[in-house]
C-alpha cells in the first residue's frame, strides 16, 4: 500500500508541488514503467515485495476485471491491475493535485477513457453515485481515520462489489475492528506490526 500516498487524499498540497519520487509497475504490459508521485509529506511508494505479495493473491481475478481504486493516492494499485490486463479502473481521489497527477500518468501510459477514469472528490460521497458493480476493489484509506466501516457500508448498500468479485482491504496493523458482510468470504490475510491486509470474495 501506499501509506503516504493515501494520505495525499487528505493532505494539503501546495501549489506548484513537484514530483519527488516514483512508483514502479512490477509486472504486465507496463512492467518497469515508473510513474511520478507528488512531493507530499509522508508519501512513500509501496515496496515491490508488498506488491508482489498482493498481486500473487489476485492473479485469478485480474484478467478483464472492472476495477475500483477507492482511495487512489498515486494510483499504484489500479495501474498495476491495468498493467496485468484488468479491463478498466476507476480512480477516486480527493486531492486535486494528486488527481491531476493521476491524469498525467494515464496519459503517459496511453490509456483510453474506457480503460481509466478519474473521479476527483470524496470517496464516501462518490460511492453513493456509482451505478455499476466492480469485479475488483482496492480499499486502502488513510490510516487512523476509521474510514473502512463507512466505506464497506457504502459498497454494500450500492451493490458495488459484483458476485464472485474480490475486495482488498488494508488498514493499520492494530486495526481490523471493522466487520465484513456475511457474504464476503475471507480468502487471504497477512498481518504485520504496520499493516493488516485482507482479501475477501463476495459469495452471493
Amino acid at each position: 500500500m501506499k501509506r503516504g500516498e493515501k494520505r495525499s487524499s487528505k493532505s494539503s498540497v501546495a501549489a506548484g508541488s513537484k514530483p519527488s519520487g516514483t512508483v514502479r509497475i512490477i509486472s504486465g504490459r507496463f512492467r518497469g514503467r515508473k510513474l511520478s508521485v507528488l512531493d507530499v509529506q509522508g508519501l512513500r511508494p509501496t515496496t515491490d515485495k508488498n506488491k508482489e505479495m498482493l498481486f500473487s493473491w489476485l492473479i485469478p481475478y485480474i484478467l478483464d476485471a472492472v476495477c475500483l481504486d477507492a482511495f487512489a493516492g498515486s494510483g499504484g494499485l489500479g495501474f498495476e491491475a491495468l498493467s496485468r490486463y484488468g479491463k478498466s479502473c476507476t480512480f477516486i481521489e480527493l486531492n486535486k493535485n494528486a488527481a491531476k497527477k493521476l491524469a498525467d500518468n494515464i496519459q503517459l501510459l496511453d490509456l483510453s477513457s474506457q480503460q481509466a477514469q478519474i473521479i476527483q472528490g470524496n470517496t464516501l460521497d462518490t460511492l453513493n453515485n456509482l451505478n455499476q458493480p466492480y469485479d475488483l476493489i482496492f480499499l486502502d484509506p488513510p490510516f487512523n481515520q476509521d474510514l473502512i466501516p463507512q466505506t464497506i457500508e457504502r459498497i454494500t448498500e450500492n451493490a458495488l462489489l459484483s458476485v464472485d468479485g474480490v475486495i482488498y482491504i488494508e488498514c493499520e496493523g492494530q486495526g481490523g475492528s471493522y466487520s465484513a458482510p456475511e457474504n464476503w468470504q475471507l480468502i487471504k490475510e497477512k498481518r504485520s506490526p504496520q499493516i493488516l491486509a485482507r482479501v475477501y470474495q463476495r459469495t452471493n
